[in-house]
């Protein structure tokens, strides 16, 4: 087994992802603090070509140094919108047809390894602040919570690990 070198990875241009099809996703941060969980949202989403980004609250925008260290230039290929309001972004999104999980521990929440998901469906998904979550008010405006399980003693997981988590899971289900 030989490590490939960069130029065998036969990976494309932003110009030819721009055209590409897209994961019907849009993934919504809310209030997020760190530069480097953006930009590593902003990697993981394209990694999986998915559809937009939506920055609420105090989440930062792109350009910036910081969250380009872990984008790594993804901040440039991936749609991305800034929206004031969480709330606003799922409520604009649900009249525009997508089915809004926010990704929270909650009751009622579906396991994410149970969750079926509609490959003729768009849907987005919240990720919530480091410190506090998903606010309730955007979970009460959502379809419902979808939940990682997790079977260790500690019962979170940071922002950019969770979203590469459900984004992947989301992705093999909607492929």
């Amino acid at each position: 087994m030989r490590k490939l070198k960069i130029m065998e990875l036969n990976r494309i241009s932003i110009e030819e992802f721009k055209e590409a099809e897209k994961l019907p996703l849009v993934v919504v941060l809310d209030n997020i603090r760190s530069l480097h969980n953006i930009g590593s949202v902003f990697r993981t989403s394209d990694a999986f070509r998915i559809e937009c980004i939506y920055l609420c609250g105090i989440t930062a925008t792109p350009p910036h140094p910081e969250m380009h260290k872990t984008a790594l230039g993804a901040e440039f290929t991936v749609d991305w919108k800034y929206v004031d309001n969480t709330v606003e972004a799922v409520d604009n999104l649900k009249s525009e047809g997508y089915t809004v999980y926010s990704v929270e521990q909650a009751e009622g929440s579906v396991m994410l390894d149970e969750l079926v998901l509609d490959k003729t469906e768009k849907y987005a998904v919240v990720m919530g602040n480091e410190v506090k979550g998903v606010q309730q008010e955007v979970i009460d405006h959502s379809h419902g919570c979808i939940e990682i399980p997790q079977y260790g003693t500690k019962h979170s997981l940071n922002v950019s690990v969770t979203a590469g988590i459900v984004i992947w899971d989301l992705f093999k289900k909607l492929r």
